[in-house]
């Protein structure tokens, strides 16, 4: 298992906090390999706390500073366009992301048809490495059963809501 497996598999267990929205990262520092702020989706508390932006926040909150830092953000999912810019302003030079924007809106994904690379190529003031498809297949297992429970989960509420009993 090579590094960028061993991290996303920690992403990967991260977004078990929330299951039916499963968004996990952390911030490694790629020089020593510490593991600096983890995060997940949060967006029943407030509509932007993306697990890439609870990373973040609490990389900032740990007041040891990003300034030169060699930062790398692991993360189950390609980051969104709002994801993507706060990495580009934190200075975070390389993520590192399991599925990619097209494979969940395949899967059923409400998704901004914007990808990480465009937001990368417009910031040319900006370096940022992004690397995608580690551990895509375990990934996309996680967003994938998220959907399908989703979906059980609704079909419940219809036959509630339309009088009938479920058992």
């Amino acid at each position: 298992m090579n590094d960028h497996e061993f991290y996303m598999r920690r992403a990967i267990s991260l977004a078990a906090n929330v299951p039916d929205l499963p968004f996990g990262a952390l911030i490694v520092d790629g020089d020593s390999g510490t593991i600096l702020s983890e995060g997940w989706n949060k967006t029943s508390l407030n509509p932007i706390w993306h697990g890439e932006i609870d990373a973040i926040n609490g990389l900032a909150a740990s007041g040891g500073g990003v300034e030169g830092k060699n930062l790398v953000l692991y993360t189950t999912a390609e980051p969104c366009p709002m994801c993507q810019g706060a990495i580009l302003w934190t200075g975070i030079k390389t993520v590192v992301f399991g599925t990619c924007i097209r494979s969940l809106q395949r899967l059923g994904w409400r998704q901004i048809n914007i990808l990480a690379e465009e937001i990368v190529r417009r910031s040319p003031a900006w370096n940022c490495t992004l690397i995608g498809g580690v551990l895509e297949q375990d990934c996309d297992d996680l967003f994938q059963r998220a959907m399908l429970q989703r979906a059980a989960s609704s079909d419940v509420v219809s036959v509630k809501s339309s009088g009938d009993s479920v058992e």
